[in-house]
């Protein structure tokens, strides 16, 4: 099993398998021949008003934490239309297909960015199928 995270400007590699890009808008400016992605699934991004609450720039604006950020966008990654994606991909990753999941060239810092989260989620998903190992009662 194999997801890789990446920005979308990121060089791509060989290894990187299907390349799926997931933010809520296309790279401005970008010409369709240019994009570095298989794939578009906008539904996995966060929604427009939970980017804009956690990258809020205007010091009278009060940002959201990446803790209610990460919880918000854990919430709606349950929608139906999300859910169904992520199952796709967890059975793409658990057939032994590679994804990478591709965001913003302006985000930088994964551990911060709902790629991170999102690769969680299909982790969490694709071992939700992997059936348990042997009983731990110690039973023969």
């Amino acid at each position: 099993m194999a997801i890789r995270t990446k920005r979308w400007d990121e060089p791509q590699e060989a290894e990187d398998g299907l390349r799926i890009l997931i933010t809520r808008f296309r790279p401005r400016g970008l010409p369709k021949e240019k994009e570095t992605w298989d794939i578009w699934r906008k539904e996995l991004a966060p929604s427009p008003d939970l980017v804009k609450a956690y990258r809020e720039k205007d010091p009278s604006h009060k940002s959201i934490t990446w803790e209610v950020y990460r919880s918000r966008y854990l919430k709606e990654m349950q929608d139906p239309a999300a859910r169904a994606q992520i199952e796709k991909l967890a059975d793409a990753v658990a057939a032994g297909h590679t994804i990478t999941l591709l965001c913003s060239s302006t985000c930088y810092r994964e551990s911060r960015c709902h790629r991170s989260l999102l690769k969680q989620l299909i982790e969490e998903e694709v071992a939700r199928r992997t059936p348990a190992g042997p009983s731990s009662t110690g039973r023969k």
